[in-house]
C-alpha cells in the first residue's frame, strides 16, 4: 500500500540546469563578416546589397557544413532589417532579433527541408502561399534546404513562380549536389558555390573558440581536429565539442585526442618509417604488431601511413615545403620529416606510397585487414617484387644510399689510385715472346685498341678488313719464322700509356688521345654499372673529340644516338669517366657512320683465334706463281691456317683480294660479261 500511495502522490518538479547548445549552434555567424573561408561568396552578396541589386532567386551549393544555410539566413536578415537592405544587420530591430542566434524565428522567413517536403503537393502549396504578402517584414524569403531532393514534378510546379515571382518573394536554394537541380530552375538563379575552408583558416578559428571557452588545448591537437573535420566548419566544431566535453583539468592532450579520434600516434609512424629506411623487416612487423595490440584499425593505420608518405614525398621534392606551409607540422616533427625523406629517397617513397594506395583500395571489405597490411609492408621492403619502373627507381635509391655510406670520405683518392696504376709501371718487365705466324691474327685483333703505332711501318700496306692498322703494323715487325723448339713466355698485359698528371683533376687538360687510350677501361667501368649502356657504346660509338671538358661522342646512327640520350646512359658514362680518369666532362653526341666499324669490341685474349676464310684454288695458284723460287714448307693439314703473306708482298693480301682481282692483276685475265 505504501508503494501505491507513493505512486499516487504528485511528482515533484526537479530543477535541471540548462543544457548548453552545441558549439556549431552557439557560435553560428550572425553577419557575413563572421563567415570564414567564403569571401568569394560573402563579398559579392554584400556589394549586391549595397547596390540594391539583389536577385529574386539564389542557389547556394557546396560541401556540408561550410555555411550555405547560415548564409541564407544572414541574407534574409539583411533583406528584412529595419535599416536595410543592408550588408550589416543592426541586430536591434524585431526582424533581426527573431532571426538571431537562438531567436524564435520569423513567420516571413520559411525554411523547408526538401528531403521530406520535396513532392509535387508541397510545391503546389508553396506556390499558392507565395502570393500572400509578408506579415510584418519587407520580403517573404523561402529557404529550401537539400534542394536536390525535390522531385522533377515538384520543380516543374515551382518553375513558374521561381521564374516570375511576386516582388515581395525571394527564393534561396541550398544543396550539396547542384547538378541534380533541374536545369530550368538553376538557370533562373544566381549560383554561388561554397568551398571547404582551408586548414590554416579553420585552425586559427578553432583556436579562438578554445580561448573563448577557456579550455587549454595542445597545439598538436588542432591539426587533428581540422583533419577530422575535412574542411567542414560544422564537422570540425562537432569534433572539438566532443574533445572539450571530455577534457581533463589540464585541458585536451595530444594523447587523448589520438585515442579518441582513432589516429595513429606520430611515434608509431616514425618507428615504421625508420624501419623501412633501414630495411629492418623485424622492426616493420613489430610496428604492425603494436598497431593490433593498441586496438588500432589496420585501415586507419594504413591511411595514416600513406599520409605520412605523402608528406615525405613533398619534403623530398620541395625543400621549402615545411616553411611555406605545404606540410603543416610542428618544429620537432619537421626535423624528423627531413631526416626520413633523406633516408628513403624520392624513388622509394613514391613506390611505397603507391603500394599503400593500392593496398588501401584492396582492403575495402576484406575479412583479414591485418594480413593485407602485413603484405603491403612486405612489398615495401622488397622493391625487387616490382619489375616496372617503380621498383627500379626504388632499388636505385637503395643502392645509392648504400654506395654513399660505403664511399663516404673516399671519393678523392679514387682518381689517385686509378692514375697511379697507369703511371707506376715496372721498367724491368720482360719483353713478350714473338708468336708464330699462325697466332698473329688473333693477337692483333685482341689488342688492336691498345697497341701503339710504329714509325717504320710500310706506308703503302693495305690493311685487312678485320684488323686495325696499328695491330697489322705490329705484326709486320715480327719475324715470320721462329724456331719451333723455342719456348714461349706468357704474354703479359700491354702497358697502359701514362696519363699526364694535369689531366686527372682538370677536364680541360685531358686530351682526346688520352681519353682514347683510356676508353677500354671506361667501357669496362660502364659494363659494371649498366650492361645496356655498355653494349650501346661498345658497338656504336667512338671518341671524336675532347676539348675544354666537353666530350664529343660519335654514334653510328640516329637510333643509337636517341637510345643513348634516353634512359640515363649519359649519366652512366659521365660517372664512369669520372671514376676512371678523375675528371668530370660534359657529353655531346653526333651521328658518325664510322663509329660502328671502329667500335666493334675485340675478343678476349682467351678466345680461340678466328679461322681464316678459305681461299679459292685460283687464288692459291696466283699466289704460287708470284714466288717461283721461294722455298715452301711441307703441305699443311686441313686444321692448320694458311701462313700470312710476307712483308715484300704488300700488294697481295689473300683475305682482302678476290679471285677475279688476282687473275686480272697478276695473270692478265679479262673478265667476260656473261650477257
Amino acid at each position: 500500500m505504501e508503494v501505491v500511495d507513493a505512486l499516487r502522490e504528485p511528482a515533484q518538479t526537479i530543477s535541471r540546469p540548462e543544457t548548453p547548445l552545441a558549439l556549431y549552434r552557439r557560435y553560428r555567424p550572425e553577419n557575413f563578416a563572421q563567415v570564414i573561408g567564403q569571401e568569394h561568396v560573402t563579398d559579392p552578396l554584400q556589394r549586391a546589397l549595397v547596390n540594391n541589386r539583389v536577385n529574386h532567386a539564389y542557389l547556394f551549393s557546396g560541401p556540408r557544413g561550410c555555411g550555405k544555410t547560415t548564409s541564407a539566413r544572414i541574407l534574409a536578415r539583411c533583406l528584412n532589417c529595419a535599416e536595410g537592405p543592408t550588408p550589416t544587420p543592426c541586430g536591434m530591430c524585431q526582424s533581426c532579433r527573431d532571426l538571431a542566434r537562438g531567436g524564435s524565428g520569423s513567420i516571413d522567413v520559411i525554411e523547408i527541408d526538401a528531403a521530406s517536403h520535396g513532392g509535387v503537393n508541397e510545391a503546389r502549396d508553396l506556390r499558392e502561399r507565395a502570393f500572400f504578402a509578408p506579415v510584418h517584414s519587407r520580403y517573404k524569403v523561402y529557404i529550401i534546404d537539400e534542394a536536390h531532393m525535390v522531385t522533377k514534378e515538384g520543380f516543374n510546379a515551382l518553375l513558374k513562380v521561381v521564374e516570375e515571382p511576386p516582388p515581395h518573394v525571394k527564393f534561396i536554394f541550398a544543396t550539396t549536389e547542384p547538378e541534380k537541380v533541374l536545369g530550368t530552375i538553376r538557370s533562373r538563379t544566381h549560383h554561388y558555390p561554397f568551398r571547404l575552408v582551408p586548414p590554416k583558416t579553420l585552425s586559427a578559428y578553432l583556436a579562438e573558440l578554445c580561448e573563448a571557452e577557456g579550455i587549454a588545448v595542445e597545439s598538436t591537437v588542432l591539426p587533428l581536429v581540422v583533419r577530422a573535420g575535412a574542411g567542414s566548419v560544422r564537422d570540425s566544431l562537432s569534433v572539438l565539442d566532443q574533445l572539450l566535453g571530455g577534457a581533463a583539468e589540464g585541458g585536451v592532450s595530444y594523447r587523448q585526442a589520438t585515442a579518441l579520434l582513432g589516429y595513429t600516434p606520430d611515434a608509431l609512424l616514425d618507428e615504421i618509417i625508420d624501419a623501412f629506411a633501414a630495411g629492418d623487416a623485424q622492426g616493420v612487423f613489430a610496428a604492425v604488431e603494436k598497431v593490433i595490440e593498441i586496438g588500432q584499425d589496420p585501415r586507419r593505420f594504413a591511411e595514416d601511413l600513406l599520409r605520412r608518405l605523402r608528406d615525405l614525398i613533398i619534403v623530398a621534392a620541395v625543400p621549402e615545403a615545411l616553411s611555406s606551409g605545404l606540410v603543416d607540422v610542428s618544429g620537432d616533427q619537421a626535423e624528423r620529416l627531413i631526416a626520413q625523406a633523406d633516408a628513403l629517397g624520392s624513388g622509394e617513397l613514391t613506390r611505397a606510397a603507391e603500394v599503400m594506395a593500392v593496398g588501401l583500395t584492396e582492403m575495402r571489405g576484406t575479412t583479414a585487414p591485418r594480413l593485407h597490411l602485413e603484405l603491403m609492408c612486405a612489398r615495401v621492403l622488397l622493391p625487387g617484387a616490382d619489375t616496372d619502373g617503380r621498383g627500379l627507381h626504388a632499388r636505385l635509391d637503395r643502392l645509392e644510399r648504400r654506395m654513399n655510406i660505403a664511399t663516404a670520405g673516399t671519393e678523392a683518392p679514387v682518381a689517385t689510385v686509378a692514375t697511379g696504376t697507369a703511371v707506376a709501371e715496372p721498367s724491368h718487365l720482360p719483353e713478350p715472346a714473338v708468336e708464330p705466324a699462325t697466332s698473329r691474327p688473333a693477337r692483333g685483333r685482341s689488342r688492336a685498341t691498345e697497341a701503339a703505332p710504329t714509325p717504320d711501318a710500310a706506308p703503302d700496306t693495305v690493311p685487312a678488313p678485320t684488323e686495325r692498322p696499328e695491330a697489322r703494323r705490329q705484326d709486320e715487325q715480327t719475324p715470320t719464322s721462329q724456331p719451333a723448339e723455342k719456348p714461349q713466355l706468357p704474354n703479359p698485359e700491354p702497358r697502359q700509356a701514362p696519363v699526364p698528371p694535369a689531366a686527372v683533376g682538370d677536364p680541360s687538360a685531358l686530351g682526346s688521345a688520352d681519353l682514347r687510350r683510356l676508353w677500354p677501361q671506361v667501357l669496362d667501368n660502364v659494363k659494371g654499372r649498366r650492361r645496356f649502356t655498355w653494349i650501346l657504346l661498345s658497338q656504336n660509338s667512338k671518341v671524336v673529340e675532347l676539348r675544354e671538358g666537353v666530350l664529343t661522342l660519335g654514334l653510328a646512327n640516329p637510333g643509337a644516338r636517341e637510345s643513348f640520350a634516353k634512359g640515363g646512359s649519359i649519366e652512366v658514362l659521365r660517372e664512369a669517366i669520372l671514376e676512371v680518369v678523375g675528371a668530370a666532362v660534359q657529353i655531346e653526341t653526333i651521328v658518325d657512320a664510322t663509329a660502328e666499324a671502329e667500335a666493334v669490341p675485340a675478343p678476349a685474349p682467351s678466345e680461340a683465334p678466328p679461322t681464316p676464310a678459305p681461299r679459292s684454288e685460283a687464288a692459291k695458284a696466283a699466289r704460287a706463281s708470284l714466288r717461283p723460287t721461294r722455298n715452301r714448307p711441307s703441305p699443311q693439314t686441313a686444321d692448320e691456317p694458311e701462313p700470312e703473306p710476307d712483308r715484300d708482298d704488300a700488294e697481295v693480301t689473300g683475305d682482302a683480294a678476290s679471285t677475279e682481282e688476282l687473275l686480272m692483276k697478276h695473270l692478265g685475265a679479262e673478265l667476260i660479261d656473261p650477257s
